[in-house]
């Protein structure tokens, strides 16, 4: 893969191995080759277990590969200067239940360096975006999945990163909370950000993404721009998937 001074991610040969409790190696990813140009929005699909989680934990630096090199904004993944650029919503995220919304974003408003001065405004205008406007002072222990959700796009907005990376974004939400994280990642997409996000569910992806890339036991199945796919492939996405991989999602 040649670099490209337009590229946001660049995947280069990229392997990842386990071993289980028994000293048996597990390949989760195998090979693995792609790129991200800036301002797309690329839905990352695959069933559970094809190694979409693993391969974003490598590209935040999480875990070190057996093999490949991994660059964002042509810098190497996890480096200092790569993550400056980067807002990261792992699948499970974790809060403090006793902290307020408007509590918990000022500490990561603290962790992600935004001057004191700057602080309440940068929060104001999140819990605006995010859709949680007059729920802020309630303490996060008792919202639902959903509201979490938006807590956790905040807190990935909140530097006004080039790159948001999102691992299953909108698994186990309704359908309200789907819509709204929807709602809130385009006008994300409308600024020009890039947006490289994992999922299973393919509605989200056929609804969100300029690109799809399908994984299946940590390989690359298929690539494709979205409206060309659905031109060639006159049939559902999910479908499509289980045409391409001969199961369902999950």
């Amino acid at each position: 893969m040649s670099s490209n001074e337009t590229s946001v991610i660049e995947v280069d040969g990229l392997d990842v191995h386990f071993k289980t409790a028994a000293g048996r190696k597990v390949v989760a990813v195998d090979g693995l080759d792609l790129s991200v140009k800036r301002g797309e929005v690329v839905g990352f699909i695959g069933p559970n277990g094809a190694g979409k989680t693993t391969t974003i934990k490598v590209l935040m630096g999480f875990m070190q590969p057996a093999h490949g090199t991994v660059r964002l904004f042509g810098k190497p993944a996890g480096s200092i200067s790569a993550r400056r650029r980067i807002g990261y919503l792992p699948e499970v995220a974790l809060y403090y239940p006793f902290l307020t919304a408007r509590e918990a974003l000022r500490l990561y408003a603290k962790l992600t360096g935004i001057a004191r001065g700057r602080r309440e405004s940068v929060i104001d205008e999140l819990i605006e975006q995010v859709g949680l406007r007059g729920r802020d002072s309630e303490r996060l222990g008792g919202y639902s999945k959903g509201m979490l959700q938006r807590i956790g796009i905040a807190q990935a907005m909140m530097n006004e990163p080039d790159l948001l990376i999102l691992d299953e974004i909108t698994s186990g939400l309704d359908p309200v909370a789907r819509h709204d994280v929807r709602a809130i990642l385009m006008s994300y997409k409308e600024k020009g950000k890039t947006v490289f996000f994992s999922s299973h569910e393919l509605t989200e992806v056929a609804l969100l993404c300029d690109r799809i890339i399908l994984l299946d036991n940590g390989k690359i199945i298929e690539e494709n721009e979205l409206e060309q796919l659905l031109v060639k492939e006159p049939l559902s996405l999910e479908d499509y998937f289980v045409r391409k991989l001969g199961h369902k999602t999950t």
